[in-house]
């Protein structure tokens, strides 16, 4: 159950028709994990800073079980999403960030229990 948290300077007016799904899609692919499972949050319009410059930026935070863990992984995931991202917001890649937290199955609520006990 990856959860995508997206904060921007762009309005939300600057976002592709399609692009919630879009992103989503491609986190899923690059976690291994079903498109039915990935949560995303959008913030457009934040004021923002990146390397200096409150040009437009994106920062999006990726939280997952099992798969954000390692270096190798995240190096992975990275490439494949920052080409996403990319393409989609028409972005330079200096000006989008990311960050990778690794979950356990005890820090993710559903259906009234934890990860751990489905």
């Amino acid at each position: 159950m990856p959860f995508l948290a997206l904060q921007t300077n762009l309005p939300s007016s600057s976002f592709p028709e399609g692009f919630m799904r879009k992103l989503c899609s491609c986190a899923a692919a690059s976690l291994g994990k079903p498109e039915e499972r990935m949560n995303l949050t959008v913030q457009p319009g934040l004021p923002m800073l990146i390397a200096g410059s409150c040009s437009p930026c994106v920062s999006l935070t990726v939280s997952a079980i099992g798969v954000t863990d390692t270096a190798e992984k995240n190096k992975e995931h990275s490439a494949k999403i920052f080409q996403c991202l990319s393409s989609e917001l028409g972005l330079p890649e200096d000006r989008i960030v990311l960050q990778f937290h690794a979950l356990e199955p005890h820090q993710v609520g559903k259906k009234r229990t934890v990860m751990t006990f489905l």
